[in-house]
């Protein structure tokens, strides 16, 4: 069921935006500078700490496209822009936008771009 109502998808997509600030936050330790001291840690714990780290840098690099997204929606939404694709400007399905309201093109638009 597809919410046309502006002040309805805002909210939804503060709400993600706001859930994604709070994960950048809690998890921004994990992705500090790993000590490297030998004599601290043996090898595969900072081998472990290393790879948890590259993982937290991944997750919050595809954490911040996910906020540029959302921006860009929340613009499109300001200039009456919303709904309407990006690249061809025709009119983004309803179930699309239901599933990611943040999304910027059509499916056909989507598909070309594969």
């Amino acid at each position: 069921m597809h919410n046309t109502d502006p002040q309805s998808i805002r909210k939804r997509l503060e709400a993600e935006r706001q859930e994604l600030l709070h994960d950048a936050k809690t998890t921004a330790e994990e992705r500090g500078v790993v000590v490297l001291d030998q004599t601290a840690v043996g090898r595969l714990s900072r081998m472990d700490a290393l790879q948890n780290q590259a993982m937290q840098v991944e997750t919050e690099r595809r954490r911040e496209i996910e906020l540029k997204r959302i921006e860009a929606a929340l613009k499109r939404l300001d200039s009456n822009d919303y709904g309407f694709c990006v690249s061809c400007g025709e009119a983004i399905q309803a179930k699309r936008l239901d599933m990611d309201p943040a999304t910027p093109v059509c499916i056909d638009c989507a598909h070309k771009a594969e």
